[in-house]
């Protein structure tokens, strides 16, 4: 019988998967990105998302739109200045 105070010798101390932090690119934790900075969390919150499941793809396709409407905003901006410098 096994003493309940004795070490599980299969218990590896490791945090569960969903644990946050899980998601991070190793190049990102080497640049000293955590989940607790607003870069990291964001990396950790898209290196999450599964291309198998349907929401998740959705989700990534809202990601990609936020995050490129600002630049192309500006880009036609800039175009529409060099193209009538004098409106």
């Amino acid at each position: 019988m096994r003493d309940w105070l004795e070490e599980d010798p299969d218990d590896d101390d490791t945090e569960p998967s969903w644990f946050p932090g899980h998601g991070l690119p190793e190049h990102a934790r080497q640049q000293g990105l955590t989940h607790h900075t607003q870069e990291g969390a964001l990396l950790d919150f898209a290196g999450r998302l599964d291309p198998a499941k349907p929401f998740h793809r959705a989700v990534a396709w809202v990601l990609l739109a936020v995050f490129c409407f600002p630049v192309l905003v500006s880009l036609v901006r800039v175009v529409a200045a060099l193209a009538f410098p004098y409106r």
